[in-house]
């Protein structure tokens, strides 16, 4: 059938152990002890909350690195003496998964434990420490000095805890992180523990692409006053040609004593707008506005919130610097705007996935995916089918790219009420992830999930509503993967999202057959819900280096003959209906899967392989691409589009019918 793909502040005072995993697999004593620890101890851990940056107020120490390492629950107390020398150590950030050579560890199910010291400064006595983790996949039990300090369950999302009270000041400090993959019907996504033959666990799902694991982005301490900014809103408008800040600085321990200080800086530094109030409104004088890339000459412009809280003896208490661009999303049942211009996405879905490091953050494959974006000529991708690291939305911002902001939820059916909790919690620490970025301009709710049957219609009721107590001003999508007229959930999204593989997963090999079904289909779609479509989804495999003629499925030509014919029916739909507002195939690059004979080593849609060399269908999308930026957006083509190949301007050339 179709691919199965994966893909307001927040303050939890945690009392008791509330985790899926508890009663999953058997615990060593030292975790049964940390257990127990949790079951008594309160703590506050914080989801989604700031990005981690030095200032005058704040001190960071990373926590990134070799970190001891080990699978087996039986060696946490000694971890550093492990005979397994092959997993004794593990990189932070990366999975676990291909870093070893054993089988045992890169398919394991369970728990994990990493271990380390790290020495926290006596400078630090005053002062709040906190520890931010960018992601775990997918639920983290942290214990510092035999504490446990905090938890959370739901991966590729940061969390943080104040964790003052564990420390030794002046001193080393020991960390342990018991990680766990196992993932229930009620986790986000969802999955299930299963024992094999052999005896052997393992951890099943249905979404389409590798299971990794481990602390995959980075880990910070950093410090606070005991007064300290916990929380930026920014929301942006349009008043003519000046921009309207919306904003509200969050404070945990002031009083209204203190002293506020704001600045908009623009992308020069210099100062655009000021306030000394806690929450109002600035307006920015022939505001620079944020476009993505390829629809303004200057796209991705970032401003400076610029923020300082004295007390009432102008004592610098906090400083924290937040970059947010000048943008206004606006919708209607045909059109997708971006400050008052038509969009019209030309993108991919991703996945962060490379060689070794699997979804560890890995700085050079990202600045790569990034100058590949830009060499294609495409805007956007969908971050699928979970949500990205920080830096890579930090760049997503810097260069204009748009971004459709996705939940881990994919797939999902077996619906329940503590499901449809984990995934509110989701979009919770999405949105305050995300919220102040522009180039976040739909949430995507979910990917495939299984709504042909009545009862995920109040399921995703519920959603909708959640995601629209949070955020208004963005539109939310589902990338859907069943028929315009077979599901439950479209009714609840204003821009319908749609998956569809004509000639691949449907009616194989029948290239000639794309073009009506797209047509059908995409207007079946409008017809009935009255919205804007995205085809969020099309594509094919290709192996690299494949070649046949005339065309047979796998080969590059194939995949290049197929994207071709949706082409076409792309064009008649954005030329002659208008409410056409996207195109995004699947997928960017190849990316790993479990095992499957389907899957010839993963994933091979991608337009670049998972080493980032183009296929063939790359040189087309690319033509493409450029050539609608320049029809739609008057973008400048590069100049080695369209190669040199021959030339009959020289007067030496004869004309053939001269010579007759």
């Amino acid at each position: 059938m179709h691919a199965r793909h994966w893909c307001t502040s927040v303050s939890i005072q945690k009392t008791e152990l509330a985790s899926p995993y508890k009663n999953m697999i058997k615990l060593p004593p030292t975790s049964l002890a940390i257990w127990a620890v949790l079951v008594l101890a309160t703590y506050e851990v914080q989801a989604g909350v700031l990005q981690v940056t030095p200032s005058p107020t704040r001190d960071v120490i990373s926590l990134d690195g070799l970190w001891y390492f080990t699978i087996n629950g039986s060696h946490v107390d000694s971890i550093e003496e492990s005979e397994d020398q092959e997993i004794n150590l593990m990189p932070v950030p990366s999975s676990y998964n291909d870093i070893s050579t054993k089988l045992d560890v890169r398919d394991h199910a369970g728990a994990v434990w990493y271990k380390r010291s790290f020495f926290v400064p006596s400078s630090w006595k005053n002062k709040k420490v906190w520890i931010r983790f960018g992601s775990v996949c997918y639920n983290a039990t942290v214990s510092i000095n035999g504490e446990v300090a905090a938890e959370h369950e739901i991966g590729h999302l940061p969390f943080a805890a104040e964790v003052s009270q564990f420390l030794k000041l002046g001193e080393d400090n020991d960390i342990l992180v018991e990680v766990n993959n196992i993932l229930t019907n009620t986790t986000i996504p969802q999955g299930e523990l299963n024992t094999l033959i052999s005896g052997r666990k393992k951890v099943s799902y249905t979404f389409d692409f590798f299971n990794y694991a481990g602390i995959d982005r980075p880990v910070y301490l950093y410090t606070t006053n005991e007064i300290y900014i916990d929380d930026i809103d920014i929301h942006t408008n349009l008043n003519g040609s000046d921009g309207l800040i919306n904003y509200n600085v969050a404070v945990v321990g002031g009083d209204s004593t203190l002293k506020y200080e704001i600045n908009i800086l623009d992308n020069k530094g210099k100062v655009a707008g000021t306030s000394s109030s806690q929450s109002s409104t600035l307006n920015i004088n022939n505001a620079t506005l944020w476009w993505p890339y390829l629809m303004a000459k200057n796209p991705g412009y970032l401003y400076t919130f610029e923020v300082f809280i004295r007390s009432k003896d102008d004592v610098l208490l906090d400083y924290y610097k937040q970059r947010f661009g000048i943008r206004v999303l606006e919708y209607t049942n045909t059109t997708f705007t971006i400050n008052g211009k038509n969009i019209y996405m030309r993108g991919f879905g991703k996945h962060e996935d490379s060689d070794i490091r699997g979804k560890g953050l890995d700085l050079p494959t990202i600045l790569r995916d990034f100058n590949l974006i830009r060499w294609i000529g495409a805007n956007s991708f969908r971050t699928s089918h979970y949500p990205y690291a920080d830096e890579i939305m930090d760049l997503a911002d810097q260069f204009g790219i748009m971004v459709i902001d996705e939940v881990p939820a994919v797939n999902t059916q077996d619906y329940n009420k503590e499901l449809l909790e984990n995934h509110k919690r989701s979009l919770t620490e999405l949105h305050k992830r995300d919220k102040n970025r522009p180039s976040v301009v739909l949430w995507s709710i979910a990917n495939e999930p299984v709504i042909g049957e009545p009862v995920s219609e109040d399921y995703y009721r519920q959603i909708k509503a959640h995601i629209k107590s949070l955020d208004t001003s963005r539109p939310i999508t589902l990338a859907n993967s069943y028929t315009y007229d077979t599901e439950y959930a479209a009714q609840f999204v204003d821009i319908l999202g749609v998956n569809r593989y004509e000639a691949w997963y449907h009616q194989v090999g029948e290239i000639d057959g794309i073009y009506p079904r797209v047509l059908e289909q995409a207007k079946g779609w409008h017809t009935k819900f009255n919205k804007p479509v995205i085809y969020t989804e099309y594509g094919a495999d290709s192996k690299e280096g494949l070649s046949y003629l005339p065309t047979f499925i796998w080969s590059e030509e194939y995949q290049n003959d197929l994207i071709t014919e949706y082409f076409k029916a792309f064009d008649e739909l954005r030329d002659d209906q208008g409410w056409l507002v996207g195109e995004m195939i699947w997928c960017f690059a190849d990316f790993r899967t479990d095992q499957d004979i389907r899957r010839l080593g993963g994933n091979k849609k991608g337009l670049f392989t998972r080493s980032r060399q183009p296929k063939q269908a790359a040189f087309r999308m690319r033509k493409r691409y450029w050539e609608l930026a320049h029809n739609l957006n008057n973008a400048t083509l590069p100049a080695d589009l369209d190669p040199y190949i021959v030339s009959f301007t020289s007067s030496k050339n004869v004309n053939f019918k001269d010579e007759l």
